[in-house]
C-alpha cells in the first residue's frame, strides 16, 4: 500500500504565532465590544477576564494535545486517538461545519466594512475575498503565512493608532455611564468574548506543517494567546474610559473622535476579517484533509498537491460550499451556527486531554 502524501513542515514559530494571532485579533476586536458591552454593561472587562482564563485552560489542553500528535486535523485526530472514532468524527464535523460558518461570516464582515449600503455588491465583494485568499492558500502554506503576517501587521498598526486616539480622548471627554452589571450578563459576555479567543486552535489544526511541532506547537499557542489578550485588555480599557460600546455597531471606528480617523479603523477592521479568513480556511482544509485520510469525508479530499504540498481538493471544496454561503445567508446566522460548533468540538478537546 502506497505511503499517503505528507504536507511539509516549513512553519516556523514566528509563522505559527502569526496565524494564531491573526485568527484572534481580526474582526472580533473591532465588533465584539457592542454585543459584551449590551450584555455586561460595566462588567464588561470581568467578562473578558472570564472569557480569557477559560481560553486559556482550553489553550493548554489543545498544545498537550498537539504535542502528542503533531499531525494535521486538530481535536478530530485526538478525539479519535483518545476517545474513540465517533468522538473524533463528531469533532471533525463540528470544525468543519462551525468554522465553514465562520469563514462566511469573515467574507461578509469584510464586505460589510468595504462596501457601506449591502445589497448584491457586498455580496460579490465578499465571494472575491474568499476566491482571492482561497488561491493565496493554494499556492502553499509559506504564502499564507507571509501574507498573514502583512495583514496581522497592518491590523496591529491601526490598533495602536485607535489606542493613543482613545488615551488622549480621554482629556476631553466625559466618561461614560454604563449599564449595572448582573451576574448573568457578564457570564453573557465572556461566552460573547471567548469566541475571540478561538483562533488558537488553528494553529494545533496545522501541526502537520510546524517544524518541531512538539516543541513549538505549545509554545506558539501560549505567545499567540497572551498576545491577544494584552491587546484585548488595552483596547477594551481604552474604549470603556471614552464610549459606552452598547450604544454602537462599530465601536472603535466612533470612539476614536477623529473624522480622518475612522475610515482608517474601517480599514483596518477590513484587514483584520482578511486575516481571520485567511487562517480558518487554513484550518478547515487541514482537518478536511484528516478527515477524507479516514474516510470521515470523501477520499478525493485527501489529495495534496505535488508541488505546493497542499490539501488543493479540500481547499477548493471549501472555497466553494463558502462561496454558495456569501451568496445565500446572512451575517447573524452564520455567527450563531458557527458558535454551536465551537462549542461542542472544544467540549470534545477538553475531553481528550482530560484523559
Amino acid at each position: 500500500m502506497a505511503a499517503r502524501p505528507a504536507l511539509a513542515r516549513r512553519l516556523g514559530l514566528g509563522d505559527a504565532v502569526v496565524i494564531g494571532l491573526g485568527s484572534m485579533v481580526g474582526a472580533g476586536v473591532f465588533a465584539v465590544w457592542a454585543p459584551a458591552a449590551h450584555a455586561a454593561g460595566s462588567g464588561v472587562l470581568i467578562g473578558l477576564v472570564i472569557a480569557a482564563v477559560v481560553a486559556y485552560c482550553n489553550a493548554v489542553s489543545s498544545a498537550q494535545l498537539a504535542a502528542v500528535y503533531p499531525v494535521s486535523g486538530g481535536t478530530y485526530v485526538y478525539g479519535r486517538e483518545r476517545l474513540g472514532e465517533w468522538w473524533g468524527f463528531a469533532a471533525g464535523w463540528c470544525f468543519v461545519i462551525g468554522k465553514t460558518a465562520s469563514c462566511a461570516a469573515m467574507a461578509l464582515t469584510f464586505a460589510t466594512y468595504v462596501v457601506p449600503g449591502g445589497g448584491w455588491l457586498r455580496r460579490l465583494v465578499a465571494l472575491l475575498a474568499v476566491a482571492g485568499l482561497a488561491a493565496v492558500n493554494y499556492r502553499g502554506v509559506t504564502r499564507t503565512a507571509r501574507l498573514t503576517r502583512i495583514l496581522v501587521s497592518c491590523t496591529l498598526v491601526v490598533l495602536a493608532l485607535v489606542l493613543v486616539l482613545l488615551f488622549r480622548a480621554e482629556s476631553h471627554r466625559e466618561v461614560p455611564v454604563l449599564a449595572e452589571a448582573s451576574v448573568y450578563g457578564v457570564l453573557q459576555a465572556a461566552g460573547l468574548l471567548f469566541f475571540a479567543f478561538a483562533g488558537y486552535a488553528r494553529i494545533a489544526t496545522m501541526g502537520e506543517e510546524v517544524r518541531d511541532p512538539r516543541r513549538t506547537i505549545p509554545r506558539a499557542i501560549t505567545i499567540a494567546l497572551f498576545l491577544a489578550i494584552g491587546i484585548y485588555l488595552l483596547i477594551g480599557v481604552a474604549l470603556l474610559r471614552v464610549l459606552d460600546p452598547a450604544t454602537t455597531t462599530a465601536p472603535l471606528a466612533e470612539a476614536v473622535g477623529v473624522a480622518w480617523a475612522e475610515p482608517v479603523v474601517r480599514i483596518g477592521a477590513a484587514l483584520a476579517s482578511l486575516g481571520a479568513l485567511l487562517a480558518l480556511i487554513a484550518g478547515v482544509g487541514r482537518t478536511t484533509l484528516a478527515m477524507a485520510r479516514n474516510q470521515d469525508l470523501p477520499t478525493w479530499l485527501a489529495a495534496v498537491h505535488p508541488r505546493f504540498q497542499v490539501p488543493h481538493h479540500a481547499e477548493l471544496a471549501l472555497a466553494v460550499v463558502v462561496g454558495v454561503l456569501v451568496l445565500t445567508t446572512d451575517l447573524r446566522g452564520v455567527i450563531g451556527f458557527s458558535s454551536f460548533g465551537v462549542l461542542l468540538y472544544y467540549a470534545i478537546a477538553n475531553a481528550s486531554a482530560f484523559t
